[in-house]
């Protein structure tokens, strides 16, 4: 059976913060060692030089945040961790997926149209200072995704957009060139979809109130006590459910210690005790993933070659097949593999008679079926992806008949040459 494919990253802007821990790092980490969940965890570097100029926060910001992955228990060897920048399938992609993405659907981005508002209440024309990278941030989005088939994509509530923008893409392409596209979920763990910062409002650098996951001990609680909270008096009833302090402290709790917490709220809790509690719940965490995520620090080489290493095994198991088999599908090919003139014409005249149809399996296996008419000469063995499916074929027509005795069955009376044939038909002709 096939695995479930889970895709997660960070953007390479800042510092991690408690907000990125506990909604996006320690789920995921947790999740992969799922049974049957294949798990890709990339540094989003790209994404990064949408909204950061400066080369060194970039750079020192990769650094932070692979060293936080593997401090906190994410094991290279059992998972795909890699960087953006070092998938090359990855903006290529991004370009064949512009070629079909909706400038419409671009338009109502949140991110894009919040800034035309801006810039609307400001007087100002509508598109001052949006880049087109901006503007195009939802495509870059779905190539990360679309490029591994990834079936869930774990995100809070304001990226819920971008993968269903994703899907849209990605069933446009399949719509166009044939399934080769896997359609993304988005996964929300609602506990931990947003955490509140030094404020009340969203954990976020934008807002400039996050606290550093890693920050030495007494900075940690000097952050935490500086939490802004309401003027009820010790012994005076607590909202818990509108306490930034007790949101934060049911992220990191258990459920006894919540349910605790709530009936000192209820009893009256003094603010600086109940930040005094959630600062120690909170280093209790932390404080041995700080211990890794130092020494990790200090050794960047072994970093940076963890990262390549994943990159490199990623493309040749999954990213470079994948482009090849999707720049085929648009029609970027091999001039030298041709067929006859005959062949292309006997494929057109039919009017689409003769089609390749990938389909799924109940073991999640996808196979490419050869169908005339109504028969079906030839089905192939199955791959673990459509992309990969559609290579089988690729294979036949630049191999002949021992690619396709490699990959498919005939049916009973089927003609290999014809059907070599045929796919090669089919394939010029654009199927």
């Amino acid at each position: 059976m096939q695995s479930t494919r889970v895709l997660t990253g960070i953007t390479t802007s800042g510092t991690p913060h408690l907000g990125n821990y506990v909604g996006a790092v320690r789920p995921a980490i947790t999740a992969s060692a799922a049974p049957g969940v294949e798990s890709f965890f990339f540094l989003a570097d790209y994404h990064a030089l949408i909204k950061v100029s400066d080369p060194a926060r970039v750079q020192r910001s990769t650094l932070e945040i692979a060293a936080t992955w593997l401090a906190c228990g994410l094991e290279p060897d059992k998972v795909w961790f890699y960087r953006q920048s070092d998938i090359p399938e990855i903006p290529e992609l991004t370009w064949l997926l512009t070629c079909v993405a909706g400038k419409g659907l671009l338009n109502r981005a949140h991110a894009y149209k919040a800034a035309v508002d801006r810039n609307t209440e400001a007087g100002e024309d509508p598109d001052a200072g949006v880049t087109a990278g901006l503007f195009m941030y939802p495509v870059l989005m779905a190539a990360d995704i679309l490029l591994f088939n990834a079936h869930r994509v774990p995100v809070g509530r304001d990226q819920v957009q971008h993968i269903e923008m994703a899907r849209d893409f990605g069933q446009r392409f399949n719509h166009l060139y044939g399934e080769h596209f896997t359609l993304p979920e988005a996964v929300i763990e609602a506990q931990v979809a947003t955490l509140p910062g030094l404020d009340g409002r969203k954990m976020s650098k934008s807002y400039d109130n996050t606290i550093a996951l890693f920050a030495p001990r007494e900075q940690l609680r000097k952050l935490i006590f500086s939490i802004v909270t309401d003027s009820r008096a010790p012994g005076e009833a607590k909202d818990a459910d509108a306490s930034n302090v007790f949101q934060l402290y049911q992220a990191f709790a258990s459920d006894a210690e919540t349910t605790a917490m709530r009936t000192a709220f209820a009893d009256g809790i003094a603010w600086g005790d109940a930040k005094q509690a959630l600062f120690e719940r909170i280093d209790a965490e932390v404080a041995p993933l700080r211990e890794k995520y130092e020494a990790l620090m200090a050794r960047p080489a072994d970093i940076e070659a963890t990262l390549r290493d994943g990159a490199a095994r990623l493309r040749e198991r999954h990213a470079t097949p994948a482009l090849k088999a999707l720049r085929e599908a648009v029609g970027l090919r091999d001039l030298s593999v041709a067929v006859s003139d005959a062949g292309a014409k006997a494929a057109r005249k039919k009017g689409g008679a003769e089609q390749l149809k990938v389909y799924r399996e109940r073991d999640g296996r996808f196979h490419v079926k050869l169908v005339v008419g109504k028969d079906t000469l030839a089905t192939s063995r199955g791959a673990d992806s459509p992309a990969a499916a559609n290579a089988q074929v690729d294979d036949v027509v630049r191999g002949g008949q021992s690619a396709l005795d490699a990959h498919f069955d005939l049916d009973a009376g089927a003609d290999a040459s014809q059907v070599v044939e045929v796919m090669r038909a089919l394939r010029a002709g654009g199927e």
